[in-house]
């Protein structure tokens, strides 16, 4: 199968429904449940962009084996041209749902490439496993499924460490070996659109080091979302039903949240890519690449929804006709600011990328690591704020768009319109402004950006230990001894 379109991805879905719980509901399609059928929309979309014939050049490339259009999210690069051809390819699909939605089917394509681009190093655990590494990359890329992660084990103790503190009563952990594959039982989390993913991968992360007795819980492994024993228990619901005009990201973008529980599941053995040993599983991801191709796509997102707010924000502006006022403009300027600083950290990555240990390229880990890490802390959150300083009471004085049929209407027009905007422009554009930096929805994105990369302070103790100081230590000691 080519590149998939969306009427194919939800057939996949229709086809095998999974296990899915939220708010007490055991979900029989979602496709068609309220909570999750918007995101499959929004998600489907997505596959049509690459059949759209001003478009396919840029979203797709011929399959090496198959000879068919494949999504270019996996080509495994070989130049920083290529590089650059997968970044824009991922903007057209990051701009799709201004940059709301983190977990596109691109995020999970990227690290595949490198990993299958990196296969040997899978070969280090078992020889047999750099094939099944192979093997999978092509099956995903031929078949163009769509991938959610879960990674992060639960604990019911914490420790200031790297090195969590797992109980195989909680944490995912094999439970035995058989001729057909592994038995896992466990939980992970956080698998963000899980529930409307055909497959689901699990393997560690680097900030969450696994100790040296942790060998039941390390491995690597994908499965269909539909395995028997797979069940997904979501968060509530961010979309809350209402109309595009009313709740015009949260009705659209909502790409759900999930616990994930298995109970005695099977995993192929052809599904397993580490298993057992725990020093491949704590450093595969600088190893592999991996953790720089994630970094391009994330930051590639990242930059495009820092576009949007900032040309959200110099909307707002415009129909309040504040433009004028001082502080409104040093505000935008700390916007264009931010977007310039992602901007040049994307572009550092591609033009410092180079050839890795394994053939292909990799963009440079360095820059995009620190623009994933002030979008995160820094940039995003205050963006939200300068939003809400932007708009202020405009941003609570929002009628409905049913309320623009009823009686109220000519008041309405006559009251909330301004110089450049009419009322429903108005309130068309304050109910985006509130959908960004004040709804719940609004208030996921912020979780979601903050945490998403990992707990901050374990990124920094990370980066701490591994980054190379000593260049610059040495040539301020050597400042130092020209006084002397």
């Amino acid at each position: 199968m080519p590149a998939r379109t969306g009427e194919q991805y939800i057939s996949g879905l229709k086809e095998r429904p999974r296990e899915v719980w939220i708010s007490g509901e055991r979900v029989d399609d979602v496709t068609t449940h309220p909570a999750f059928r918007n995101g499959v929309k929004s998600i489907a979309a997505l596959y049509d962009m690459q059949h759209n014939p001003a478009l396919r050049d840029e979203m797709t490339y011929t399959s090496p084996s198959s000879g068919q259009p494949v999504g270019l999210s996996f080509l495994i690069p070989h130049s920083s041209e290529d590089l650059v051809r997968k970044r824009e390819m991922m903007e057209h699909w990051a701009w799709a749902s201004c940059g709301m939605m983190a977990r596109t089917p691109d995020f999970l394509n990227a690290i595949f490439c490198a990993w299958a681009g990196a296969a040997d190093y899978y070969a280090q655990d078992r020889p047999e496993f750099k094939q099944n590494m192979i093997n999978y990359y092509e099956y995903i890329r031929e078949n163009d499924l769509t991938l959610t992660h879960a990674l992060i084990n639960l604990q019911r103790t914490r420790n200031p460490t790297l090195v969590d503190t797992l109980s195989e009563s909680v944490a995912l952990s094999v439970v035995k070996e058989t001729d057909a594959g592994i038995v896992v039982r466990g939980s992970r989390l956080l698998a963000t659109l899980g529930p409307i993913s055909d497959e689901i991968a699990i393997y560690p992360v680097g900030s969450h080091q696994l100790s040296e007795e942790a060998k039941r819980q390390s491995f690597s492994f994908s499965i269909p979302c539909d395995s028997h024993g797979v069940k997904f228990l979501c968060r509530e619901s961010l979309d809350m039903g209402g109309s595009h005009f009313d709740h015009p990201l949260g009705s659209r973008f909502e790409e759900m949240d999930a616990t994930v529980f298995f109970d005695d599941v099977l995993v192929p053995w052809e599904r397993v890519f580490l298993l057992g040993d725990v020093t491949l599983c704590n450093k595969y991801g600088d190893a592999t690449g991996s953790n720089a191709h994630t970094g391009h796509q994330i930051l590639t997102r990242c930059a495009v929804k820092a576009e949007f707010v900032l040309g959200l924000a110099d909307l707002v502006v415009k129909t309040l006709g504040s433009g004028t006022i001082p502080h409104v403009q040093e505000r935008i300027g700390e916007m264009i600011t931010y977007r310039e600083t992602l901007r040049a950290c994307l572009r550092a990555s591609e033009a410092d990328a180079a050839l890795n240990q394994w053939g292909f390229t990799s963009p440079a880990i360095g820059p995009l690591g620190a623009g994933r890490t002030l979008f995160g802390r820094t940039i995003y959150p205050r963006m939200m704020e300068i939003i809400q300083l932007l708009g202020t009471s405009s941003l609570m004085a929002l009628p409905s768009d049913a309320d623009f049929d009823t009686p109220l209407a000519d008041e309405m027009n006559r009251y909330l319109a301004t110089d450049t905007a009419s009322a429903r422009d108005r309130a068309n554009l304050f109910h985006l402004a509130w959908d960004v930096s004040c709804s719940s929805f609004s208030g996921r994105q912020v979780l979601y950006e903050r945490m998403f990369g990992g707990d901050p302070v374990r990124n920094a103790i990370i980066l701490f230990n591994n980054y190379n100081r000593e260049p610059f230590a040495q040539k301020v000691s050597a400042f130092l001894q020209s006084n002397n």
